[in-house]
């Protein structure tokens, strides 16, 4: 989704499993689609569904205490094959953050090339986010991104966080690599024209 990203302020659902991959995220057999239209539904669609379609009772997203545009996810998000169909299930879903204290390379260019914020931390940050997120469900969690940082609402806790400056610039101003080049039209044919 194309929305300009600047400071966001939500609460949370947690998923505190570690190694979490992208066909646990978006099963393989969804992936024969072409465009991103529909691909929150299936969401850790094995995870989430049975065999008959009908909602597991205890996996997170169908547990309506916990709701909010930030998915806090265990060690080694997204690991696995490359696909980028991962991302395109977890922006569809409404996610704009992903937290985690280790993100897939691949995954996490993914999920930044779809407007997902992936915000990695440390390890003691997130144990305490997931024993916040446990005791309080409406906790607000703030994610900054012109300060590069995230605060546990529970704790007051203030992460920072890396972010490539280029892809900042992008999820700020809601431009993909394509509208970035045609954003510069005008600056990359004087260049072209000097040559």
């Amino acid at each position: 989704m194309k929305t300009p990203f600047n400071i966001i302020e939500s609460t949370c659902v947690p998923l505190p499993l570690e190694n979490v991959d992208t066909d646990q995220i978006i099963p393989a057999r969804f992936l024969k689609a072409t465009t991103k239209e529909g691909f929150g539904d299936n969401l850790f669609r094995d995870w989430r569904y049975n065999a008959d379609g009908s909602p597991k009772a205890d996996f997170v997203l169908n547990n309506p205490r916990y709701k909010g545009q930030i998915l806090v996810a265990g060690k080694n998000f997204g690991c696995g094959s490359s696909r980028e169909h991962a991302a395109w299930a977890i922006a569809g879903y409404g996610f704009r953050v992903v937290i985690s204290s280790f993100f897939a390379d691949i995954h996490k260019n993914n999920e930044l090339n779809n407007f997902v914020l992936p915000v990695q931390v440390s390890e003691s940050f997130l144990q305490n986010l997931f024993a916040s997120i446990e005791q309080d469900p409406e906790v607000v969690v703030t994610v900054d991104l012109p300060h590069h940082t995230v605060k546990n609402g529970a704790t007051g806790e203030v992460e920072h966080f890396e972010i490539n400056g280029y892809k900042k610039y992008c999820l700020e101003n809601a431009l993909d690599d394509i509208d970035y080049l045609l954003k510069n039209k005008a600056k990359i044919e004087a260049y072209e024209s000097k040559s």
